[in-house]
């Protein structure tokens, strides 16, 4: 459903310049000074309200995580709720993900998280799905050597299409699962917002954890 567009939205986050990262044109995130700290830092792409990268950061507090969504309307509902909650390990930024590469320097990110991402059903817009082999060139640039993505969706056409690219490009795979809910593996599994809704309806929840191939 198209959210109907709301004005003054980037306003309302330049108030919250602890937790949002506004970045200067042609100029990639600097993490020196971000956090305060040297502890790993993690991202995820497509945050929604941000239920799961928030209960992340609260459950571990000696990571720092990122959270990027295109919508700055949907962000600023994560963002209101990390002020509430006085989330000191987590930042915000509105960046489109075809632009990764421009906006994370080479071999920053200790993790990535890919949840529920948009399936693009239509076989024409393939080349959007943020697992399509382009995609994951891109996050084996931005990710340290050795980090780990993790993919979760219910959509199982799209949960197939991404095994099928990372098996052509050799990606090392690990914790795959075609029911998380029901896989005792994944037992400190945080739901998404979308993952409760789904799950509800009766879809099951499928994941697959890899490293980009170098």
């Amino acid at each position: 459903m198209r959210l109907r567009k709301e004005h003054g939205v980037k306003e309302k986050l330049e108030e919250y310049k602890d937790l949002v990262v506004f970045l200067e044109e042609s100029k990639k995130m600097k993490f020196e000074g971000l956090f305060n700290n040297d502890n790993p830092i993690k991202a995820e792409f497509g945050i929604g309200k941000g239920r799961f990268i928030i209960e992340m950061a609260k459950r571990n507090p000696d990571i720092n995580y990122i959270g990027i969504e295109l919508r700055d309307q949907v962000l600023l509902k994560a963002v209101k709720k990390a002020d509430d909650e006085k989330i000191a390990n987590v930042k915000f930024l509105v960046a489109n993900i075809e632009n990764i590469t421009d906006i994370f320097e080479e071999n920053s990110l200790d993790g990535l998280y890919l949840n529920f991402s948009d399936p693009w059903p239509k076989k024409r817009h393939f080349k959007r799905r943020l697992t399509y082999r382009e995609f994951i060139s891109k996050y084996n640039v931005i990710l340290k050597e050795d980090s780990w993505i993790r993919f979760k969706t219910d959509n199982i056409s799209l949960f197939q299409f991404t095994l099928n690219e990372l098996a052509e490009l050799r990606v090392i795979m690990k914790e795959i699962s075609l029911d998380v809910h029901e896989d005792d593996g994944f037992v400190d599994n945080i739901m998404t917002e979308y993952e409760e809704k789904f799950s509800k309806k009766g879809n099951k929840i499928m994941s697959v954890t890899f490293m980009p191939h170098r």
